[in-house]
């Protein structure tokens, strides 16, 4: 952040936490997954003003909230009511009100309700203002030990076996990290399941009860973690994210791309001859422009 900026945001906050809100607009605001200190400064300003605090579980959010001192209005906005509040919801914006939308921890709309009124909201113009913070998946992702320059976010396979193994194979081939919330009823399962498909030697990084108190952080094979769950029922409670590598890239893959790499960069320079060959094979560019280099230096 330049000074010229930073001088800018202070002559414009208010006295206490952070920006004034605005009428009718809609703020999706980030909270804790565990530890209540990871509560952003600014999140705390808007939860404070704000008309209307829209949660997913009005007895949990209200802990929250009574740790932080605010008093606003909770109303429930949930995956059973989501026809009907979205609308009131909506209302209450065009009327000028202030509303905040949070879930019961982490970012919400990430595998939390909010979807349909963030659309709705943009159809109907709505001011839409993200107040980033946690977020248990990149949380994981950062900790992992694994590529981070392309990764996906699977959220929760299903919870039958058949169902899990459709859900999971057209992944086996997936180069990129991928992440995954698992129940921890369903994990050994799960994990089973990831084995059969991905192989035993696919590593993945089990994260479980982040910035809890029971933080746990273990990166081995799908093999291995495995038997480790299974050996320690304190792995099988709490919130779980797993985070799993990505496929190796297939030999008849390389061998194409260095091909197309090989006819190009006789005739065009590096940069150019990496985008025509990620259009060509849908390749990831940081992994065809290491290609590049390497045939380069040949």
């Amino acid at each position: 952040m330049s000074i010229e900026m930073s001088e800018e945001i202070s002559e414009n906050r208010p006295a206490r936490h952070g920006e004034l809100v605005s009428p009718g607009t809609l703020y999706l605001v980030a909270t804790p997954i565990g530890n209540l200190g990871d509560i952003t400064q600014r999140a705390i300003s808007i939860l404070e003003q704000v008309d209307l605090i829209a949660a997913e579980d009005t007895r949990h959010s209200q802990r929250l909230l009574s740790y932080l001192g605010i008093k606003s209005k909770l109303l429930a906005y949930h995956e059973h009511n989501e026809d009907k509040m979205t609308g009131k919801l909506l209302a209450e914006l065009a009327a000028g009100k202030s509303i905040a939308l949070i879930s019961d921890a982490g970012t919400p709309l990430i595998s939390d309700p909010g979807y349909r009124l963030v659309t709705q909201g943009h159809d109907n113009e709505v001011d839409i203002v993200p107040i980033p913070g946690v977020c248990a998946a990149i949380t994981a992702l950062s900790a992992a030990g694994l590529a981070t320059d392309a990764f996906s976010f699977e959220g929760f396979p299903p919870a039958k076996h058949a169902a899990r193994l459709n859900f999971l194979q057209p992944l086996a081939q997936q180069q990129r990290t991928m992440i995954f919330y698992i129940s921890c009823h369903k994990i050994i399962d799960t994990l089973k399941d990831m084995r059969e498909v991905f192989g035993d030697d696919r590593r993945a990084t089990f994260a479980r009860e982040l910035t809890k108190t029971f933080e746990t952080i273990k990166r081995m094979t799908l093999s291995d973690l495995v038997g480790w769950v299974e050996n320690d029922e304190n792995q099988r409670k709490g919130e779980i994210v797993l985070v799993v590598e990505g496929a190796e890239a297939a030999e008849e893959d390389t061998a194409q791309i260095d091909y197309y790499l090989s006819v190009l960069l006789a005739e065009l320079p590096v940069k150019q001859s990496v985008k025509l060959v990620v259009k060509l094979t849908g390749e990831h560019k940081n992994d065809v422009y290491k290609r590049a280099l390497a045939l380069k230096d040949d």
